[in-house]
């Protein structure tokens, strides 16, 4: 494939890891991954009222993007973004059923402008001004290989930085049964034509298993659909070269060159 870029900034918010510095430990095996419960996030970007219309996915998506752009000293408002997550907001999905059961149907205005798949990409655009393109992608357990693809394939294009951020909650208890997220867990890439940091070469498409990270960490993985990052976190905080297959659709893997 051919499409290279510099990661120029890193966010991730998870039980145990509450941002990049409280990862880079476990990541590098220094300390075992504890399911520690995550402190409600806080993005200081969003306004105050528009925060009290937000869900815990929209809060934990804008605080990954907005520690990838801190850590990079970069301006939000000057990138496009790529939001990838595969069950969308789950706890809208939980609330509006509920009151399609009840007596007069009170959906609530807010609740069924939340519902959207792009809600956080909008949140987002307000919190940071950002007005440049962005794209809101699903695909399953293979969400953030499939966000890593477009991305790349926009500054590829547009030869400009962009921001990936893969996302999920766990599912209510009454929808448990329709899918597998059991952990929340957000991260945030800002990639780059050029820089310091570190890149990544998106190198094919195989078939295969995909790599594989620490028991501990496994479990996380297995968790939520958008740490299917995990193996490239790792080898980011490792900061080795090393070549990564991450999960794809239709049982295929997306193969990561590190550098």
């Amino acid at each position: 494939m051919g499409l290279e870029a510099c990661v120029g900034g890193i966010g991730l918010v998870a039980p145990g890891m509450a941002d990049w510095a409280a990862a880079q430990p476990l990541l590098r095996g220094e300390q075992l991954w504890q399911p520690t419960p995550l402190a409600a996030p806080k993005p200081d970007l969003l306004p105050a009222n528009e925060r009290r219309r937000t869900t815990t996915l929209i809060r934990l998506a804008l605080a990954a993007a907005e520690q990838a752009c801190s850590q990079a000293g970069v301006a939000p408002e000057g990138l496009a973004s790529v939001f990838a997550s595969a069950e969308g907001d789950t706890e809208i999905v939980e609330r509006l059923c509920t009151a399609l059961n009840m007596a007069g149907k009170p959906v609530s205005p807010t609740q069924f402008h939340n519902s959207v798949h792009n809600a956080p990409a909008g949140y987002w655009a307000i919190a940071a001004g950002a007005r440049l393109p962005s794209t809101s992608i699903t695909a399953g357990v293979a969400s953030f290989a499939a966000g890593l693809l477009d991305a790349l394939c926009y500054l590829q294009a547009e030869q400009a930085p962009v921001l990936l951020i893969a996302y999920d909650v766990a599912l209510p208890d009454s929808l448990s049964a329709h899918g597998d997220v059991q952990q929340p867990f957000a991260c945030a890439l800002l990639l780059s034509p050029s820089g310091e940091g570190p890149r990544l070469l998106l190198d094919g498409i195989t078939t295969g298993e995909p790599s594989a990270v620490r028991a501990d960490l496994d479990a996380l993985r297995r968790a939520n659909p958008a740490a299917q990052a995990l193996p490239l976190l790792h080898g980011l905080a490792n900061g080795k070269a090393e070549r990564l297959a991450l999960r794809y659709v239709d049982q295929q893997l997306l193969n990561v060159v590190l550098r």
